[in-house]
């Protein structure tokens, strides 16, 4: 009698996990199913972004290595822009987070709702780095060295900037000067000559 009890006691044990067991599965399903929808959605408006910078995208030179603007899988998609840069969505869903990965970790550069805002944000930072790696490029090109080395030797060798040639005087201008100096001349003579009058009468009288 106790171990037909202990048989019935177990089988009702078993049945509870059982039932257990497949309760979890159907939640575990369900939390799946949401997950898989949450990242459908995410994947939808990243999507719809990507649509709205193919303008920015037909724009940059073909074969840039620099950018990149896939859609990576995963939990958590993602657009990326470069080697650091990338759009995610927000927990709310609706908004986009424009981040970077850095060595301390993830910055948020800016974050908007708006798809146009975004898009803007995306393009401002795509023309930033386009700037800083030709500012690099500058840097490492050799082109300063050589043009400072240029100068060096020029004055080394007395190859500093020509002199200005003299301009050439028109015959206006020579006879401007001729007559000047010879009204200074007569200027000076009638001086003279005024001089020795003075003095003479000085010395008759």
């Amino acid at each position: 009698m106790g171990e037909g009890k202990d048989n019935v006691a177990s089988l009702m044990g078993t049945k509870r996990l059982a039932d257990a067991v497949r309760q979890a599965k159907i939640a575990a399903a369900q939390r799946a199913d949401v997950v898989v929808d949450i990242r459908e959605a995410d994947r939808a408006r990243l999507e719809i972004l990507a649509e709205e910078l193919q303008s920015l995208i037909d724009e940059l030179p073909p074969g840039d290595e620099l950018f990149d603007f896939t859609i990576s899988g995963g939990m958590h998609p993602r657009l990326w822009i470069d080697g650091t840069a990338n759009v995610i969505m927000a927990r709310d869903r609706r908004t986009y987070r424009l981040v970077r990965e850095t060595r301390l970790g993830r910055v948020t550069l800016v974050e908007s709702a708006e798809t146009r805002v975004m898009a803007q944000h995306v393009t401002e930072y795509v023309a930033e780095r386009i700037v800083e790696r030709d500012k690099a490029f500058a840097l490492s090109d050799g082109l300063n060295e050589r043009v400072a080395g240029d100068a060096r030797r020029q004055i080394r060798n007395g190859e500093d900037a020509p002199l200005r040639q003299p301009e050439k005087r028109t015959r206006s201008a020579d006879f401007v000067i001729a007559a000047t100096w010879m009204m200074i001349g007569i200027v000076i003579g009638a001086a003279l000559l005024l001089a020795i009058a003075s003095y003479q009468g000085m010395s008759i009288g």
